[in-house]
């Protein structure tokens, strides 16, 4: 591939896989007997099986980078994720997951002492404001338990990237983050074993969730990212949220509310202003 493609390339189908992530947890959840708890085990285990072969195939320790509290940190947004994506539809659930990990970020560098004024301060309150709105009561508003869930595994993401900001060659600090992850999940499917409800269509999502859109999704991300600033980086994956509403409504038969559509536009509006301020 030439160079001219290559970086495009690496783009774009990294958003797609992250995408596909609430895509196809949404799908397994509602349309297969799959229980949250096997799909969040089932697709550390797979992205962390791709990841080591990878690594490997590197001639690379698996176990070399990567940390345990990261690890915590990814099992805590993975099994939030899949337990939220019960009752959320894909296009909801993506734009509460960016938007959480957006703001915690940007809290976490308020608290490190950075200052946040003028348009960069206008758009932390619209994105706040379109949160709010998206969760108000109403019709159309997801249910609150499963939005608390999605906001959670946001706060962990964010976590999970600060945490991993000075860890070295990405690819091999995930590889080694989602092995440890393993026995976190270990326990979680041994504490849900009674409720267990896995068939194959489910496992077939979980696998593919976990190898291919969690697992080679990042390495294509984390290729592309040495050719982007910054900013460049965080205001693509502003796409996301778009994309998994896309995916839903055409391959789900999802709704696009107006609510839905005014709160997109004021949370991802309002990150971009502040991401592009901050530059």
């Amino acid at each position: 591939m030439s160079p001219t493609l290559r970086l495009p390339f690496l783009i774009v189908f990294a958003m797609l896989a992250f995408a596909g992530n609430s895509l196809l947890c949404r799908i397994a959840l509602r349309d297969t007997s799959i229980d949250a708890a096997s799909f969040t085990s089932i697709r550390l285990a797979s992205g962390a099986l791709v990841l080591w072969i990878l690594l490997r195939s590197r001639g690379k320790q698996p176990l070399a980078a990567g940390s345990w509290s990261m690890a915590a940190m990814l099992f805590a947004y993975a099994v939030c994720f899949s337990f939220a994506y019960r009752d959320l539809t894909a296009a909801t659930g993506a734009l509460l997951l960016f938007g959480a990990v957006q703001l915690t970020m940007t809290g976490y560098g308020l608290l490190k002492g950075e200052r946040l004024g003028g348009l960069r301060l206008v758009g932390v309150l619209v994105a706040i404001a379109g949160l709010v709105w998206l969760l108000l009561p109403g019709l159309s508003a997801p249910p609150a338990f499963a939005a608390g869930l999605m906001l959670a595994s946001g706060i962990a993401w964010g976590a999970y990237s600060l945490l991993g900001r000075g860890a070295g060659d990405p690819t091999a600090a995930t590889g080694g983050n989602f092995i440890r992850a393993v026995p976190f999940a270990a326990v979680l499917s041994l504490a849900a074993a009674t409720q267990a409800h896995p068939d194959q269509t489910g496992l077939i999502y979980a696998v593919a969730s976990g190898a291919i859109t969690s697992g080679l999704g990042y390495v294509l991300w984390y290729a592309a990212l040495p050719s982007l600033s910054a900013t460049s980086a965080a205001t693509i994956q502003l796409c996301v949220p778009a994309i998994a509403a896309l995916g839903g409504a055409v391959l789900l038969a999802e709704p696009i509310t107006a609510r839905l559509l005014f709160a997109s536009a004021a949370i991802l509006g309002g990150i971009a202003l502040t991401i592009r301020k901050k530059s």
